[in-house]
C-alpha cells in the first residue's frame, strides 16, 4: 500500500495513545454496520431533531463516539454502497450510478471487499436489507425463478436476505441466499424496465387503485396499492409486505446474531427505511407530527434497537463494534405524495447543512455517524473527518489483515479516529453528488455542472445543481469553518485556493488511488 499523510498521522496517533491495531485485532470484535437509507444529519435526536424519537440511536451516541464530520462517499445510494463494500470511490467506475432493479452486479467478485476481507479473518458475514448493487451479469440476465448469481455470496457474504434494489422498484420480493423467498414455481416472475409485462394495473393507467399517489415517476406496476418504478408480473406468493418490512429485516439480523454469537461475525444491515415508499407499521403510523417520513424514522430507530437488544441479551455487546450511519443525505418529496413536504413544520432534515440527497453540498454526504465499542471507544464527540469508504482499510488494520496492493484504492486506515484515539482523520475527501467536490480540511470546492434540475425535492436548494455560470466560472468555494451552510461563495475572492484545490482534485482523480 502507498503511504499518505493521513495514514501516517493515523498510525502515529495509534502509537501515541498506546492502543495499536495489532492489540485490538487479538480480540476480533464483532462488527455491525446499521445503515439507514436517506436518513439526514438532522433527522436524529442526538444530532438535534426534536420532532422524532430515536432513543436507540441516541443511546448508541451516548455510549459511543458521535462524529460531526462523518460522510457517506456519495449523495446517492448505489455509489455509497459500492464505496463502503469495495473501498473505492464509485465515480472511478462507470455504471455505478443509481441502478434499475434488473441491473447486473457492479462489484467484481474477484476483487477484495469488506465482507471477503473479514471472511478471510475468520468472520461469519451477513448482508441484510437493501442491496441495490445489481445481481447477475450483463451476459446472463437474472432469472428471478431460479438461482440468482453472482450476488452477495460471490463478493464475500456467507448469508444474505435482501431487497434486490429498492422498495420503490420491482421486483418487490425478498431474495434469500440467491433464491426468491416463497416463490411459487407455477407463478413465475417477469420483470422489465423497458416495457410493460403482464396485465397488472399501473399507477399511470389506474390511479384510482392507489392508496398513495405518486408525485413524479413511480407510475408503473402497482404492488400493495403503491405504484413502483418498473413493470412486474407473477410472484404473488413472494410479494413482500411493506408495513412489515422493518421487523422482517430486523428479525433476520437478530437470528444471525443468535446463530453466530460464539464466533466473530460481521453484519451489514442496510434498512429500507426511511426511503420511499414510506409505509410504516401500524404501531408507528401517526406517532410523529411529520407524517409518514417522521414515522419511519421512529421505525428505523426501533429496528436498530432490536439488534442492540439482542447484543445485550446475549451478553456480547462489549465485544461488538456497532456503527450507525446513512447512505446519503435526506430527501423530502422523492416521488410520492406522503405529506412529507407539508408537515416539515420547522424540522430540518439536513440539520445546519445545505442540500441533501442528490447534491454536492454537505447535506448530501454528511450523515449521522456513530461508533460504539464498550470499553474500547471512549464516549464523546469527534470532529475528525471520516468516511464510510475507509471501513475496509480500517477494519483490515483492526483484524490484522494485509490488503493486496490493488485493493481498496481510496480506503484509508483511520482506525485511531474511529476508535476515538485520535482527533485526526482524513486530510482530504472527494464527495460525489452530481458534480464532484473536494474537501481539504475545512475548505471545500465544488466543481461546475451544466445539468439543470431534474425534479423538485422540497428542501432548500435541494435540487439546484451548481451551474456553469456566474461568479467563479461555476465553481463554488466555501470555508466551512466560517460558513457551515455553504452560503458564501469565495471563488472570486480566493482564486489561488480554487486553483490549489482544482489541482489536488485532478491529481487524485488521475492517480487512480488516494492512499
Amino acid at each position: 500500500m502507498k503511504s499518505s499523510p493521513a495514514l501516517f498521522f493515523a498510525t502515529f496517533a495509534a502509537f501515541v495513545f498506546g492502543v495499536s491495531a495489532t492489540a485490538h485485532a487479538a480480540s476480533k470484535p464483532n462488527i455491525i454496520i446499521l445503515y439507514a437509507d436517506d436518513l439526514g444529519y438532522g433527522d436524529v435526536g442526538c444530532y438535534g431533531a426534536t420532532a422524532v424519537h430515536t432513543p436507540n440511536i441516541d443511546r448508541l451516541a451516548k455510549e459511543g463516539l458521535r462524529f460531526t464530520d462523518g460522510h457517506a462517499a456519495a449523495a446517492t445510494c448505489t455509489p455509497s454502497r459500492y464505496a463502503i463494500l469495495t473501498g473505492e470511490y464509485a465515480w472511478r467506475k462507470p455504471g455505478t450510478n443509481i441502478l434499475p432493479g434488473d441491473a447486473a452486479l457492479i462489484i467484481d467478485p474477484q476483487r477484495t471487499t469488506l465482507p471477503s476481507m473479514l471472511k478471510g479473518a475468520g468472520y461469519a458475514t451477513c448482508a441484510i436489507g437493501k442491496w441495490h448493487l445489481g445481481l447477475g451479469t450483463k451476459d446472463t440476465p437474472v432469472n428471478w425463478n431460479g438461482d440468482i448469481k453472482p450476488g452477495p455470496h460471490e463478493i464475500g457474504f456467507d448469508y444474505s436476505f435482501i431487497l434486490p434494489a429498492t422498495g420503490d422498484r420491482v421486483p418487490c420480493v425478498y431474495v434469500e441466499n440467491g433464491r426468491v423467498l416463497n416463490l411459487d414455481p407455477k407463478d413465475p416472475i417477469e420483470v422489465s424496465y423497458q416495457h410493460k409485462v403482464g396485465n397488472e394495473p399501473t399507477g399511470k393507467e389506474n390511479p384510482d387503485l392507489l392508496k398513495m399517489q405518486y408525485s413524479h415517476g413511480h407510475d408503473a406496476t402497482i404492488v400493495n396499492g403503491v405504484s413502483r418504478i418498473g413493470w412486474m408480473s407473477g410472484g404473488k406468493a413472494a410479494i413482500w409486505n411493506d408495513q412489515e418490512m422493518s421487523d422482517t429485516l430486523a428479525k433476520k439480523a437478530v437470528t444471525f446474531i443468535e446463530q453466530h454469537k460464539d464466533q466473530p461475525f460481521f453484519i451489514y444491515f442496510a434498512t429500507h427505511d426511511i426511503h420511499v415508499p414510506r409505509l410504516p407499521h401500524p404501531r408507528f403510523a401517526g406517532k410523529t407530527p411529520l407524517g409518514p417520513r417522521g414515522d419511519v424514522i421512529d421505525e428505523v430507530d426501533d429496528a436498530f434497537g432490536q439488534v442492540v437488544a439482542a447484543l445485550d441479551r446475549l451478553k456480547i455487546a462489549d465485544n461488538t463494534i456497532v456503527i450507525v450511519s446513512s447512505d446519503n443525505g435526506p430527501v423530502v418529496d422523492d416521488g410520492y405524495k406522503d405529506d412529507a413536504v407539508q408537515k416539515l413544520d420547522g424540522h430540518k432534515p439536513a440539520g445546519p447543512f445545505r442540500g441533501g440527497k442528490y447534491t454536492s453540498w454537505e447535506g448530501g454526504t454528511r450523515e449521522p455517524f456513530i461508533v460504539r465499542w464498550p470499553g474500547h471507544v471512549k464516549p464523546g464527540v469527534s470532529d475528525a473527518l471520516v468516511c464510510q469508504v475507509d471501513f475496509l482499510a480500517s477494519f483490515a488494520a483492526l483484524t490484522g489483515q494485509t490488503l493486496p496492493e490493488d485493493a481498496a484504492p481510496d480506503s484509508m486506515n483511520v482506525l485511531p479516529a474511529l476508535l476515538g484515539e485520535s482527533k485526526t482523520g482524513r486530510e482530504t475527501l472527494i464527495e460525489q453528488g452530481g458534480p464532484l467536490s473536494i474537501r481539504q480540511g475545512l475548505w471545500k470546492l465544488i466543481v461546475a455542472q451544466k445539468a439543470p434540475p431534474k425534479k423538485p425535492m422540497a428542501l432548500e436548494d435541494h435540487d439546484r445543481p451548481v451551474r456553469d455560470t456566474g461568479a467563479g466560472g461555476g465553481l463554488q468555494l466555501f470555508n466551512l469553518a466560517e460558513d457551515i451552510g455553504e452560503k458564501k461563495n469565495l471563488a472570486e475572492q480566493q482564486p489561488d485556493k480554487v486553483k490549489e484545490l482544482q489541482a489536488l482534485l485532478e491529481k487524485m482523480r488521475a492517480a487512480g488511488r488516494t492512499r
